[in-house]
C-alpha cells in the first residue's frame, strides 16, 4: 500500500521534543464539508488550520495516511495488518501512535491490534469522532488532542500508557475491553467490565493501577498470521436445529463465537446440545461470551449453561464481542493445534479478560 506521508511543522525535533505518529485510515474525524454540503475526506497536512493549538503542543507530529480512506465499515483482515505494520515499522522512531479510525469498528481493529503487537510498551491510542472536524459542535477536536497528549504522557520518561486504548469523550478505555454502544451521542464507548484507564477533565486522570506495566525487557513483534473463517452466532428465543447445523455447516469454518444470554446461558433441549456436539466433534471451536454488555459466562452456574461445558464449548468469561471475535482469529491464525487454542482462548493475551 502506496502511504501517503505528511509531516507537520509543530515543533522541530529534539532530544526532548515527544513525536507521535498519527495513522489516518478514515472516519468521521477525517472529513469536512465541501461546497455543495457533502463529507468528504480532507487533507491532513491541513489538520494546523482545523486545530490551530496544535501548535502549542511541545510535539513532532507526522501523519500517515491510508491512500484511500475507508469507512470503518469495510476494515477488514488487510487493514488491520497495514495498521500493524505501519506501527511496528516506525515502533523506534516515535513516543506513541494516534490511530484515527471509523467508530463502529474501531473496538474490533484496536482488539486486534492488542494481539498482533505483542511486547507493546508504548502507546497505541484509537480515536474518532461522531461530528466532523468541520462542524461547529465536533467532538474531533477534544478527542485528538487528548490523544495526543496521552500518546506522549511519562512518568520517569517511561510512558504512563504503553498499551492499544481507546480515547473518547473524557474516557480512556483499554482497547480490548471497548464496545460502541451510542450512534448519536458523543459518549459512544463502553467498557463494562474493566474501569477506564484514565479521564480528563482539567488534567488527565489517570488510573495507574489499572494500566498494564511498561515491561522494559519486551521486545515488539508483529504477529500477523490470521484466520478469519469464524462467525458470530448469536441465540434468540425460536433458533431451531436447521438454524444451526446450517451455520456450523459452512464450509471451512474454524471458529464460532456463540452469544448466550446472561451469564452463559442456553437452551437445553437435546437437540440444541447434540448440534453443538456435532460441530465440536467434527474440529469447530465454540467460545461462548454473553449477549450482555456487562458481566461474565460461569458455564455451570445454572444447569442451563452446565451442559455446554460437558460437550466442549469453552467460556469466554468476561471478553467482549469485539474481543472474541479477533482473539479467535488471532489465535486460529497463530497454531493448527485444535487443544492449544483452546486452552489460550481461556488465558489473557493483552489483558481482554479477567480470569
Amino acid at each position: 500500500m502506496n502511504y501517503k506521508i505528511v509531516r507537520l511543522n509543530t515543533r522541530a525535533k529534539t532530544s526532548k521534543t515527544s513525536s507521535v505518529l498519527i495513522i489516518y485510515t478514515g472516519g468521521t474525524l477525517g472529513m469536512a464539508y465541501d461546497e455543495s454540503g457533502a463529507l468528504v475526506p480532507f487533507n491532513f497536512g491541513q489538520i494546523l488550520e482545523k486545530i490551530p493549538i496544535i501548535n502549542n503542543l511541545d510535539v513532532a507530529i507526522t501523519v500517515i495516511s491510508f491512500p484511500s480512506p475507508i469507512d470503518s465499515s469495510n476494515v477488514s483482515v488487510l487493514h488491520w495488518k497495514d495498521m500493524a505494520y505501519i506501527i511496528y515499522e516506525n515502533y523506534d522512531s516515535y513516543d506513541g501512535f494516534v490511530v484515527l479510525h471509523g467508530t463502529d469498528t474501531m473496538a474490533y481493529s484496536a482488539s486486534m491490534l492488542s494481539y498482533m503487537l505483542n511486547g507493546l510498551n508504548k502507546p497505541v491510542i484509537f480515536t474518532g469522532a461522531q461530528l466532523p472536524i468541520s462542524a461547529l459542535r465536533s467532538d474531533a477536536r477534544e478527542n485528538l488532542m487528548s490523544s495526543l497528549e496521552i500518546a506522549t504522557a511519562k512518568i520517569d520518561e517511561k510512558p504512563i500508557v504503553p498499551e492499544v486504548c481507546i480515547f473518547f469523550n473524557h474516557l480512556l478505555l483499554r482497547g480490548n475491553r471497548s464496545k460502541k454502544v451510542q450512534s448519536v451521542h458523543f459518549d459512544a464507548f463502553e467498557s463494562e467490565n474493566y474501569s477506564p484507564l484514565a479521564e480528563s477533565g482539567i488534567v488527565i486522570d489517570y488510573q495507574l493501577a489499572a494500566i498494564r506495566p511498561y515491561e522494559p525487557s519486551k521486545k515488539l513483534k508483529l504477529l500477523n498470521d490470521l484466520d478469519n473463517r469464524v462467525m458470530v452466532l448469536k441465540l434468540f428465543p425460536g433458533i431451531t436445529d436447521k438454524i444451526m447445523d446450517a451455520c456450523f455447516a459452512i464450509p471451512d469454518l474454524r471458529g464460532v463465537v456463540l452469544e448466550t444470554y446472561g451469564s452463559g446461558n442456553s437452551p437445553s433441549e437435546a437437540w440444541f446440545m447434540k448440534s453443538l456436539e456435532r460441530a465440536i466433534a467434527k474440529g469447530l471451536i465454540i467460545l461462548n461470551v454473553s449477549q450482555c454488555n456487562g458481566g461474565r459466562v460461569i458455564q455451570g452456574r445454572y444447569e442451563t449453561s452446565r451442559e455446554l461445558l460437558n460437550v466442549g464449548v469453552v467460556s469466554g468469561a468476561d471478553m467482549t464481542t469485539e474481543a472474541a471475535v479477533t482473539k479467535l482469529m488471532f489465535l486460529l491464525g497463530q497454531s493448527q493445534d485444535r487443544e492449544e487454542i483452546r486452552r489460550k482462548l481461556t488465558i489473557p493475551i493483552a489483558g481482554e479478560m479477567t480470569t
